[in-house]
């Protein structure tokens, strides 16, 4: 009887002694072959949508079905669109994406010719352990309706790319698109799981512009139709592009419905004296006449200056800690929200495969405390909340593999 006891004790000594010299910086056990061996699960494919009553357009059964992809049964697809100054911007943000996620990523980078070589450069630079984890697809910048120089000059250069994902990545399924200044605080994995909570009308996600409607941008400033009682702001946007491409959108064009494709540069030239923010007006315009197709996710999955610099008015950021940063107005890179930019510093120069919480989490906790006399600043558990626990959950793995892979009782 003294066996099951002796051996129990001796695991929990070795799972102590284990987290241990992790956190003192070792390197990661070896995962278990059964472990390899798992498959993961199968994410990305949503139901057929059927059209509600009253709204949109029938589809035919051809329609309905999922074009064959077997890339992203293996991957989570990742768009971003980088043009002039972005390089070094995106290649950060696709550094947080590997640095927390869990499943394998597709890259999909939209960039000027003259940025290409430089994405190539520095991706194959990245360690081994982390260029496993991902595979990327690289593409020009191009517009398949419409003026393409009225096009990149909309807002900012070449952000209206990204309305036109859709039709130009025909074969994926679904796909998360970020700008360029964002940084993701915990696996990209589970904004995804998001896709299962779309019901049969919903084809994209968003958070809203503000939380607040009397300090909103839309709700004081616009000219034009915007979703809700605060707009959305597309930095931050999960598509299923297999639902946008099969439906018809109502709109202020023509009495009946408008495939994505179609209503595009119409919907341009009809607003374009009214728009101040480019494609995120446009996307707006869309969904204030297709609202049913909206999925709106809380403020935590795109928490941005707005959410803290006026006081801190995102709950679920409050509650749960933020889940993807986005840096807007620059703040990445000027003194105006030195909390930003102390995480977009540390995540920076952080080594790929030194120790998580040694190289990036306590020098994080560091340069808060010079960001204490900002509003922002006091606030630092909101920053910190979620990259601690998938930190946490990052080594509780390690330890449960190596157990799994040592017992042998």
């Amino acid at each position: 009887m003294r066996r099951p006891c002796k051996v129990a004790a001796a695991l929990l000594c070795l799972a102590v002694l284990l987290l241990l010299y992790l956190l003192a910086g070792g390197a990661a056990p070896p995962p278990s072959p059964s472990a390899a061996a798992r498959r993961p699960p199968r994410l990305g494919r949503s139901p057929p949508r059927r059209s509600p009553a009253g709204g949109g357009g029938a589809r035919k059964p051809e329609e309905q079905k999922h074009p064959k992809e077997p890339s992203s049964l293996q991957c989570m697809h990742l768009a971003v669109v980088a043009c002039g100054d972005r390089l070094e911007e995106t290649l950060i943000m696709l550094k947080s994406a590997l640095l927390f996620s869990n499943r394998r990523l597709c890259f999909h980078i939209f960039a000027e010719d003259s940025l290409k070589p430089g994405f190539e450069k520095k991706l194959k630079e990245w360690p081994s352990s982390y260029t496993k984890k991902f595979e990327s697809n690289f593409y020009p910048i191009t517009f398949s309706v419409g003026n393409a120089q009225e096009w990149k000059k909309l807002f900012k250069p070449c952000a209206a790319q990204r309305l036109f994902l859709p039709v130009i990545l025909k074969d994926v399924d679904s796909l998360l698109y970020v700008d360029t200044d964002v940084l993701f605080l915990r696996p990209i994995d589970d904004i995804w799981h998001l896709l299962r909570e779309f019901n049969s009308t919903q084809l994209a996600a968003m958070a809203p512009e503000h939380e607040i409607p009397k300090i909103g941008w839309y709700s004081r400033f616009a000219r034009h139709p915007y979703y809700g009682a605060t707009g959305v702001n597309s930095g931050v946007m999960l598509m299923n592009l297999t639902r946008i491409r099969s439906t018809q959108f109502k709109n202020s064009l023509v009495p009946g419905g408008l495939t994505w494709e179609e209503m595009l540069y119409p919907l341009y030239q009809k607003y374009k004296n009214y728009i101040t923010w480019g494609d995120q007006d446009l996307l707006n315009i869309i969904f204030y006449f297709n609202p049913e197709c909206l999925y709106v996710f809380p403020c935590q999955w795109n928490y941005r200056p707005d959410h803290c610099m006026y006081g801190s008015n995102c709950r679920g950021a409050e509650e749960e800690g933020v889940s993807i940063l986005h840096g807007n107005r620059g703040v990445f890179h000027d003194d105006k929200q030195p909390t930003f930019k102390a995480l977009y510093e540390v995540i920076r120069d952080f080594p790929f495969e030194d120790n998580l919480f040694q190289s990036l989490y306590y020098p994080l906790q560091s340069k808060f405390l010079d960001t204490v006399h900002t509003l922002c600043g006091r606030i630092p558990q909101v920053f910190l909340k979620q990259i601690e626990k998938t930190m946490k959950k990052v080594y509780e793995n390690r330890v449960i593999v190596y157990l799994g892979a040592n017992h042998r009782y």
